[in-house]
């Protein structure tokens, strides 16, 4: 129902920005203290998975602990559960299928979730900002042949 009836809507938004902003949520639940990221597996235009950087179910997390490790020189504890692993493991531990899916994320992966999404036979990765410490991945997954593409922000 519309609020404004002098307001007519007469477009939706295309389904690339749709997903990113989806992404931008499922980020919002990330409990790194440093980046938000979200990832969200899609296959023909469905939701299949969604996945955020943290800690392990279960596990106590940076926003608990109240610092992070890396403010200590210590490893992340989130290493290894990126939001792109994360969404992958998530739609595995409930046994859906991603093979020949879509992932979106707002910044590019680095090289282990890299080397996860060609393994979980994911063809396609669509992201919005090149990762400052991880440039390679990009480059890294057309290698690995995963059709890659930076999406414009301009919505």
């Amino acid at each position: 129902m519309q609020e404004d009836s002098d307001t007519v809507k007469t477009s939706r938004i295309p389904f690339d920005p749709y997903i990113m902003r989806v992404c931008r949520v499922v980020a919002s639940r990330a409990t790194c203290r440093h980046r938000e990221q979200g990832a969200v597996i899609v296959h023909n235009k469905r939701i299949l998975s969604t996945g955020y950087n943290g800690a392990p179910p279960g596990a106590k997390d940076c926003l608990e602990y109240g610092y992070c490790a890396k403010e200590e020189n210590l490893p992340c504890r989130a290493e290894g559960l990126h939001a792109e692993s994360n969404a992958i493991v998530t739609a595995a531990r409930e046994g859906i299928r991603v093979e020949g899916s879509t992932l979106y994320c707002i910044f590019s992966p680095c090289l282990s979730c890299c080397n996860i999404i060609k393994t979980a036979g994911i063809i396609e990765v669509i992201y919005l900002h090149t990762y400052p410490y991880f440039e390679e991945g990009p480059g890294y997954l057309e290698l690995l042949g995963v059709k890659v593409r930076q999406l414009e922000e301009k919505w």
